[in-house]
C-alpha cells in the first residue's frame, strides 16, 4: 500500500494506491452525525440550531429567508403532504427553476421519507409523461411556465399539480401550499429502511439516449464533511433539483448553515460578477460550458472576486485555456475542477492542486475508491488509460424500476462504470479524456472529438464546442461541430473548419461534417446526452438548409 501524501509538498489532499489490486482510495468516509439520521432528520436538527441565520436571497424575487423561516415552509409543506395521505415509498414530482420556495420543498420531501422525482424544465411532454409514469409521483410542483405542458404529460395519473411561479388562473399554488398550519409537535420520520432508503430520484441518460430515473439515497456520503466549510460561506450555484450539484448543494447549505444566492433565470456571467462583488460569495459552482462563458465575460476581468475561497466546476470536459483564464483571476487553491457521476451520491473527485496539476479533475474525496480498467476489466496501473470505475461501499437502488441499465452500471462488486475513458498519474491524479462511446472512428481510425474541441476552444471567439460524428457510409464517422461565438464577435462556420485544418494535420481528424454557429450547446444532462441532443439539433438544421 502507497500512501499518496497531503503533506508531501506540493499536494493538499492525502489518498492510498494498492499496487496489487491497482486501487486508488481516498481514505474511511467520515460521518459528522450519528449513522441512523436520515438525511431529513440531519437538516431539521440543523435548522434549529441556527434559525436566525440567514439561509437563503433571491436576487430574482427579491426575497430573504432566515433558516428559521425555511424550515417553518418545510414543516408546512411537509404537514400538507402528509394531509394528503403522502407516506414512506410514495413519489413527489418536481420540474421547477430555483424559486424562492423550491428548496422547502426539497426539504419537505427529505422530512417525510417521501423521495421527490426531478425533471428538467427542458424536458417534453413525452418525455414527462414516461418518467412520471415509472414512478406515478401524488403530487407534482413545478412552474407555471410548465404547467399545460405537466397537466397533459399526466393526465393519465390524475395528480395534484401545484404551482411555484408564474401561476395560470385558478391553479393551487406554492403560497396556498404554505397557508397550511405545521403539524403539532412536528418531526421528521424515522425510515423503513435506514440510510439506504431512497432520498431523491434524478435523471441519467442511458445507452438509448432516453432519460431514466435513477436513485440516491440517505448515505451520509452526499455530505461534504471533506470540505472546510462553516456557516460563513455564502455559496451560488445555479443548478436545480434534477442535476447532481443541486441536490448536493440544497444538503449541505442545510448541514453547515450556509448563505445561497439563487436565481429563477438562464445563467448570465455578467450578474454572476456582479453578485460575488455585491454578496461577497465564496463558493461557487457551474457546469464547464459556464465556466467557459465566465471566462469570455468582460466583467470577469474586472470584478472583485476576492471573496471566492471555493470555484467548483465540472459535468464535461472543460478547455484547459479557459480554466487557465479563470485561474489568472483566482488562487491556486480557489480553482477547483471536480467529476463525479449522479449514481455516485456524492462527489467523487476533486482537485485542490489547480497549478500542480492543470486539467486534472483531482484525486477521490473520503469515502471513494478508483481504478482503471481495460476492455478486459481488468485493473491498470498509473497513466493508462481505461474506463474509471467508482467505488463508494454503499448500497445502491439502481436505476427505479430498471434491473437491466443498473447492472450495465454497477457490477457484481459494486463499481460503478461511468463509461469515461481516463488515467491515474503517479500522484494519485485522475485526468479524464473522453467517453468511452464518444470515440469515433474515421476510416478505420479511431479519435476523440474531445481533441478537436480543445483546438476550437482556443479560438479567441468561441465560448463552447460540441464536436460529434456524423455518419458516413463510406468514411464513417465525420467529425462536425457545433460552435458558440462570443457575443459580438464575427465567427463563421468556415473560420472553425479552417482553424482546425491549420492546427490539426491528420486528415481523419477534420470537420468533414461540418460546422454550424449556434447560440447555445444543449444541456441534457451529461456529456453523453448533451452531444447526442447538440448533434441532433446540428442535422435539423443543416437538413431544414438544405431544402
Amino acid at each position: 500500500m502507497v500512501v499518496l501524501q497531503a503533506g508531501k509538498s506540493p499536494f493538499k489532499t492525502e489518498n492510498t494506491y494498492d499496487e496489487k489490486l491497482k486501487i486508488w482510495s481516498g481514505g474511511e468516509k467520515r460521518s459528522l452525525f450519528s449513522p441512523d439520521f436520515s438525511i431529513g432528520e440531519i437538516t431539521f436538527q440543523q435548522m434549529e440550531r441556527n434559525p436566525k441565520l440567514t439561509a437563503q436571497i433571491s436576487v430574482t424575487e427579491n426575497t430573504v429567508l432566515t433558516w428559521q423561516d425555511i424550515h417553518t415552509n418545510s414543516m408546512k409543506v411537509a404537514t400538507y403532504m402528509r394531509k394528503l395521505g403522502l407516506q414512506q415509498g410514495d413519489f413527489v414530482g418536481i420540474i421547477g427553476r430555483l424559486t424562492t420556495h423550491l428548496t422547502a420543498l426539497a426539504y419537505a420531501c427529505f422530512f417525510n421519507g417521501t423521495p421527490y422525482h426531478a425533471l428538467h424544465t427542458q424536458y417534453d411532454e413525452s418525455a414527462i409523461e414516461r418518467l412520471f409514469a415509472i414512478t406515478k409521483p401524488r403530487v407534482i410542483f413545478c412552474d407555471g411556465d410548465e404547467f399545460e405542458k405537466v397537466q397533459a404529460a399526466t393526465k393519465e395519473l390524475q395528480v395534484q399539480i401545484v404551482t411555484m411561479r408564474n401561476h395560470p388562473t385558478g391553479s393551487l399554488s406554492i403560497q396556498d401550499i404554505l397557508n397550511t398550519p405545521v403539524e403539532l409537535n412536528f418531526r421528521p420520520v424515522r425510515l423503513k429502511d435506514s440510510t439506504d432508503q431512497i432520498l431523491a430520484i434524478l435523471s441519467s441518460s442511458g445507452t438509448s439516449g432516453l432519460p431514466k430515473p435513477v436513485t440516491v439515497s440517505n448515505s451520509h456520503q452526499i455530505i461534504g464533511s471533506f470540505l472546510p466549510v462553516d456557516s460563513s460561506i455564502v455559496q451560488y450555484n445555479p443548478n436545480t433539483l434534477d442535476w447532481a450539484s443541486g441536490i448536493i448543494m440544497t444538503v449541505n447549505a442545510a448541514v453547515f448553515s450556509m448563505t445561497s444566492i439563487i436565481e429563477d433565470c438562464d445563467f448570465d456571467p455578467a450578474t454572476l460578477c456582479g453578485l460575488i462583488e455585491k454578496y461577497k460569495i465564496s463558493m461557487v459552482f457551474v457546469s464547464s460550458s459556464q465556466l467557459a462563458m465566465l471566462s469570455n465575460c468582460q466583467e470577469f476581468y474586472s470584478a472583485d472576486l476576492s471573496s471566492v475561497k471555493f470555484f467548483f466546476y465540472g459535468g464535461s470536459n472543460s478547455s484547459l485555456e479557459s480554466q487557465n483564464k479563470i485561474r489568472s483571476r483566482l488562487s491556486n487553491e480557489c480553482v477547483n475542477f471536480s467529476y463525479t457521476i449522479t449514481e455516485l451520491n456524492s462527489t467523487g473527485c476533486l482537485n485542490f492542486n489547480f497549478d500542480e496539476k492543470p486539467n486534472s479533475v483531482g484525486r477521490p474525496v473520503r469515502g471513494i475508491k478508483i481504478k482503471i480498467v481495460n476492455e478486459l476489466g481488468e485493473a491498470q496501473g498509473p497513466n493508462v488509460v481505461g474506463e474509471v470505475c467508482f467505488n463508494n461501499g454503499q448500497k445502491w437502488s439502481g436505476y427505479y424500476k430498471n434491473p437491466k441499465e443498473t447492472k450495465k452500471m454497477q457490477d457484481s462488486e459494486n463499481w460503478f462504470h461511468t463509461g469515461d475513458l481516463g488515467y491515474m498519474d503517479e500522484d494519485g491524479y485522475l485526468f479524464l479524456i473522453d467517453r468511452l462511446k464518444d470515440m469515433l472512428k474515421y476510416q478505420t481510425i479511431m479519435y476523440y472529438p474531445s481533441e478537436i474541441e480543445g483546438v476550437i476552444a482556443e479560438m479567441p471567439n468561441v465560448v463552447e464546442a460540441c464536436v460529434f460524428g456524423i455518419w458516413d457510409p463510406v468514411d464513417g464517422d465525420k467529425a462536425a461541430a457545433s460552435v458558440v461565438k462570443k457575443p459580438g464577435t464575427q465567427l463563421e462556420a468556415q473560420d472553425v473548419v479552417e482553424y482546425v485544418k491549420e492546427r490539426i494535420h491528420s486528415k481523419f481528424k477534420q470537420l468533414n461534417g461540418g460546422a454550424l454557429i449556434v447560440d447555445q450547446i444543449i444541456q441534457s444532462g451529461n456529456r453523453k446526452a448533451n452531444r447526442a441532443a447538440t448533434k441532433a439539433e446540428f442535422l435539423r438544421i443543416m437538413e431544414k438548409n438544405s431544402i
